[in-house]
């Protein structure tokens, strides 16, 4: 089956067969912050898939609450999280190791706002039934950060808000396009899905 034209920059630099970085910053301490654990199956290759999400910059196509990612290097990104009405949270993450279409893991830096770590994993589906996804996120934000951020969210939980990224992610791959309807007209789209038409 022909892939999907999503429109979709997946051009990040080519990354190596397997990478690791040692790093003395440990992410989220043991036992603190919130963890989540989701898995999705999505009907296309695992190097499609792992195309996208290498490029950190595209995440904010799925994530809802991630206003940007700037890629300073191929190793280092800056993050901008939306935390209330006006106020945001911001930190910089690097690449920790990396198989090529099968593994990408990353957590921030010393000194950053918050403490986050991630590892996503794309693995083939039994039956060529495309891929199998398992993102795995750790956040640990200082006072009531992330409860603001799930109320400006209207999610209850840091899971609900990580199954509707991987949701979007599945939608955005298999069809091209995050059909939404919240708040709008019928048919309208949001402006991540304009920003992704204006792409093609």
């Amino acid at each position: 089956m022909k892939p999907a034209e999503t429109g979709v920059d997946t051009l990040a630099p080519a990354a190596p067969v397997t990478k690791r970085v040692k790093s003395t910053h440990a992410g989220v301490r043991s036992g603190k912050g919130i963890k989540t654990d989701i898995a999705i199956t999505i009907q296309r290759s695992p190097a499609e898939l792992f195309a996208f999400w290498r490029n950190f910059e595209n995440l904010p196509r799925i994530m809802r609450h991630v206003e940007s990612v700037q890629c300073v290097d191929h190793q280092h990104s800056r993050w901008r999280v939306r935390q209330g009405e006006n106020e945001h949270l911001e930190w910089e993450a690097e690449i920790i190791n990396e198989h090529a279409n099968e593994l990408i893991a990353w957590r921030s830096l010393p000194g950053s706002e918050v403490n986050q770590a991630g590892t996503i994993r794309f693995q083939p589906a039994p039956r060529g039934q495309g891929t199998e996804v398992h993102l795995k996120i750790e956040y640990e934000i200082p006072g009531g950060a992330l409860t603001q951020m799930l109320l400006k969210m209207e999610r209850s939980s840091p899971e609900q808000m990580m199954r509707e990224d991987l949701r979007h992610f599945k939608q955005l791959m298999e069809a091209g396009e995050i059909p939404t309807t919240r708040g709008q007209p019928a048919g309208r789209r949001d402006d991540k899905t304009k920003k992704y038409e204006e792409s093609k």
